[in-house]
């Protein structure tokens, strides 16, 4: 609904200037009548009707009804005595910003009928000035019968929009919650891990340092090279948090597996993906970790990447011909991260599959419309 202080439509495809004319033209309408009795009651139903239309604005429930139902007698009324249709234009715009369909429908029939039996009783009243305007006339009665929807289903599109932008947010809110929480996990199984086995070797190595020095020189450089390994994994893991792009992506894993000796067959250019940075960092991630897994547990000589994209969504399929694992083991999916990369998706609404019996092949689907 519009504010009170506003005195013309917006958003309707007529200039303000257009709606400027339409409020002028009943005075003229009006100093056209030969009696100062029609005069005055003219005057005093044009300010009543635009009363009773700021009231329908500022009004809600059925006391909106009421006052459009008031604003469509006196709109009958002026085209009845006075040969003045176009206050039904007016009537015609606040009809569809009713959103409660009943309400819409019910409104929109009353107020056409109202018009159009107007209209058609006024060419006997007042023959000679309903037909010096009658092209006007036609094109009021097309706007009475196509503005309402015109305007209902803008304001049900505008609605929609919003509902789109307040899930967007939430999604967004939602994957900052998920990505602490990711975070939270990542440290607690890097960090909290390798702490608790430092301060539980430097107990020992306080206990034994003056009876054993040399089994306490012993603890210490293993102090130092856990302390060293989580620096490195907390180093990685600040890495991961970046958005990958996977043209990057693609540069680093074809420099890991080169270095590990496997074959690499791209299919489908990669470079015609075209996604939101956040899906692309997604498969960045996921493809990541498939190639780590691949070069530190396959075995294999080749690894394939395929990349597909449609209207819908995007696929990525990599396959290696290495020895395989077994998939229903929950602490094989846990130790290789492929569990992490199946949340990630599933958080994206995506699909996450692996097969193993010939090689291992992890097939990824993720649509682009990402729901709540």
């Amino acid at each position: 609904m519009q504010k009170w202080y506003h005195i013309f439509p917006k958003n309707t495809g007529l200039s303000l200037y257009v709606w400027l004319v339409f409020c002028v033209l009943p005075f003229y309408f009006i100093f056209k009548s030969s009696s100062n009795i029609d005069l005055a009651v003219g005057l005093v139903m044009i300010v009543l009707f635009f009363i009773v239309y700021r009231l329908s604005f500022m009004s809600s429930n059925w006391f909106m009804y009421v006052w459009i139902s008031i604003g469509i007698i006196l709109s009958i009324y002026m085209t009845l005595f006075f040969g003045y249709v176009y206050f039904a234009l007016f009537l015609a715009y606040f009809i569809g910003h009713i959103q409660q369909k009943p309400g819409f429908i019910s409104m929109y029939v009353i107020h056409l009928v109202g018009t159009l039996l107007a209209i058609t009783a006024s060419f006997f009243l007042k023959t000679e000035l309903l037909i010096s305007q009658l092209p006007f006339i036609i094109i009021c009665l097309i706007a009475v019968i196509l503005l309402p929807f015109t305007i209902y289903n803008r304001k049900k599109q505008d609605k929609l929009e919003s509902m789109l932008d307040d899930a967007n947010e939430k999604i967004s809110d939602l994957l900052i919650i998920e990505e602490r929480q990711r975070i939270a996990r990542d440290l607690h199984d890097t960090l909290g891990q390798k702490l608790s086995m430092i301060g539980l070797k430097s107990d020992l190595a306080s206990k034994i340092v003056s009876t054993r020095p040399e089994d306490a020189k012993l603890e210490m450089k293993d102090i130092q090279l856990t302390a060293r390994t989580a620096l490195k994994e907390v180093r990685e893991m600040v890495s991961d948090m970046r958005m990958i792009r996977l043209e990057d992506e693609i540069i680093r894993i074809k420099q890991l597996l080169k270095a590990a000796q496997i074959d690499l067959e791209i299919k489908g250019d990669f470079k015609d993906i075209h996604t939101s940075l956040l899906i692309e960092n997604v498969i960045s991630m996921c493809l990541k970790e498939s190639i780590t897994n691949i070069v530190n547990h396959s075995q294999a000589s080749l690894c394939t990447i395929s990349f597909s994209q449609s209207k819908d969504e995007i696929v990525m399929n990599i396959h290696d011909n290495g020895r395989g694992f077994e998939t229903n083991n929950p602490r094989m999916m846990q130790s290789h991260g492929l569990k992490g990369m199946a949340e990630r998706i599933e958080f994206m609404n995506g699909t996450f599959a692996i097969d193993s019996e010939q090689g291992t092949t992890i097939n990824i689907n993720i649509p682009f419309a990402i729901q709540q």
